[in-house]
């Protein structure tokens, strides 16, 4: 094109070329930044999901490990130790992306295009030819994220894929260029880039977080849910129509695994019962549990030990049988519990359970202020004024004897509701426009009674602006007036929340508030 000698026309020609070439490659530029930003957008998504399942997973391994903490403990020590290091690191990376994201004006966030500079990172991460200390401090953080995950899974053969993942997504060593050049990591990925483009390269990253945190916990899970298929990792549980039994009655509890299975059975039985070998017609085997036929003998505590062998590998697995049971006389007293906890709450109705061992229900009378019968053996108690209440409870044996007992329960008021919205309560992150359409409400939390609250209006503050008191449990045209003045960030808080118990006129406590920090 620039070879021989051209005409003036020719010269024109070929510099249009050029203009057009050059108009091609801003163009090309452009759209390469906006799927920069489509691609930031997915991840981000991808991460919000993959959070969820994360906390999920470790919701339910807690409570696994509450129920069975021989079995889950140690693996909920390690899920700890990861979610631990997981957050941290996530974290720290949206820190970054925060202070980078200040240098765009809030109307360009999403407007990709003008995110082509990369002054903000390139000032941020280097001095000259060297590392800044917030470089030197960011590959540090990775370092000690890939160092700690390493360092919690350990050797194990079934997290070597994710421990060469690991090493693989979260490598900080020199990189070496196309041409030959090798520079250090740092440089290689982030350097000059446009500010869009490193701000997908974080959220990826956070993404591989998130992912190896996933991949981590459901491999633990996995192995130990394995673990607990084998025979050695089985219990044995006794199982009883009651707790208790008179002196000559005969006993119908069954021996049984932790794991209840009609294809369970043991290849051989060796029992004994207070030392006496038990014999083939004192027990028999249905749908996985091993049926004694055995009286309950005289009043005192029985052993039952042994083993239950099963084959498992053409070897003998044992399960060893150490268990026991009692045998009680006769009562000559009630037994009287709350069905739920050693209080009645004034209220509400408080569910309680009256039985008198030995004395069939409809012939056991109980009496007490605010106490009505349902059926059975089941009350409910509707305390009135006072911070007591004594439940009598009254039989006839079936010799004659007559029983009467009573029992003194505390009476507490229901505790204070806690006012929220969208079922969050505490300080609640959300947008205008939910706000704006969003339902307040009042919950009790941690309390052991269902109980229906009707919030029936509420003070509604934006800083700066004069208080709005709301009728209702939606903002009111006042309340999104002063809402509509908030800034980004602002805290607006919802107190003064007016509650009471549905169908009910008890007076509850002051209302804790919500509030709420505006994202937009």
């Amino acid at each position: 094109m620039a070879g021989g000698k051209l005409s003036p026309r020719q010269k024109m020609i070929n510099l249009m070329y050029l203009v057009f070439i050059a108009m091609l490659a801003l163009n090309m530029s452009k759209e390469v930044l906006s799927a920069f930003g489509l691609l930031n957008e997915r991840l981000t998504e991808s991460n919000v999901a993959t959070q969820a399942r994360n906390n999920a997973f470790m919701e339910s391994l807690a409570t696994k490990a509450s129920e069975q903490p021989d079995q889950y403990g140690a693996v909920k020590e390690k899920a700890d130790r990861i979610s631990e290091l997981s957050n941290e690191f996530y974290g720290y990376i949206g820190t970054i992306k925060d202070d980078m994201l200040k240098t765009v004006k809030p109307e360009e966030l999403e407007d990709y295009e003008v995110q082509d500079k990369p002054d903000h990172l390139d000032q941020k991460f280097f001095q000259g030819d060297k590392l800044s200390p917030a470089g030197q401090e960011f590959v540090a953080k990775i370092d000690a994220y890939r160092e700690g995950v390493l360092g919690v899974i350990g050797d194990e053969p079934r997290f070597q894929s994710i421990a060469n993942d690991v090493k693989s997504k979260f490598e900080t060593q020199p990189e070496t260029r196309r041409d030959g050049v090798e520079v250090p990591w740092l440089n290689y990925h982030f350097e000059g880039f446009p500010l869009v483009a490193s701000r997908t390269k974080l959220t990826q990253m956070q993404n591989d977080v998130q992912t190896v945190e996933s991949e981590i916990l459901s491999t633990m899970l996995a192995g130990q849910q394995a673990a607990a298929l084998s025979f050695t990792q089985y219990n044995t549980l006794l199982e009883t129509s009651k707790t208790a039994y008179y002196a000559g009655e005969e006993f119908d509890g069954g021996i049984v695994l932790g794991r209840k299975d009609p294809n369970t059975k043991p290849n051989r039985v060796e029992l004994t019962l207070d030392g006496r070998p038990l014999t083939q017609d004192q027990y028999s085997i249905q749908n996985g549990k091993v049926m004694l036929n055995i009286s309950a003998g005289s009043p005192g505590d029985h052993k039952i030990e042994g083993n239950l062998i099963f084959t498992e590998d053409g070897k003998d697995t044992e399960i060893p049988v150490n268990l026991g049971f009692s045998t009680i006389s006769k009562p000559n007293s009630a037994v009287i519990a709350a069905d739920k906890m050693n209080v009645v709450y004034r209220g509400v109705d408080n569910p309680m359970t009256v039985s008198i061992p030995g004395i069939p229900d409809n012939k056991v009378n109980a009496t007490a202020p605010g106490l009505s019968k349902v059926s059975g053996s089941k009350y409910v108690m509707r305390p009135g004024a006072g911070r007591t209440v004594t439940i009598t409870a009254s039989g006839t044996l079936p010799d004659g004897t007559g029983v009467r007992t009573p029992a003194e329960f505390r009476i507490k008021d229901i505790p204070a509701p806690v006012g929220a919205i969208r079922g969050e309560t505490g300080i609640v992150r959300m947008q205008r426009q939910g706000l704006e359409i969003s339902t307040i409400s009042a919950v009790l939390e941690d309390f052991d009674f269902d109980v229906n609250l009707n919030v029936t209006g509420f003070s509604f503050k934006v800083s700066g602006q004069p208080t709005v008191r709301v009728n209702g449990t939606k903002l009111d045209a006042a309340a999104k007036g002063a809402l509509r003045r908030a800034g980004r960030g602002d805290a607006v808080q919802i107190f003064d929340i007016n509650a009471k118990v549905q169908g009910s006129n008890v007076v509850l406590k002051k209302t804790s508030p919500v509030i709420i920090e505006l994202t937009n």
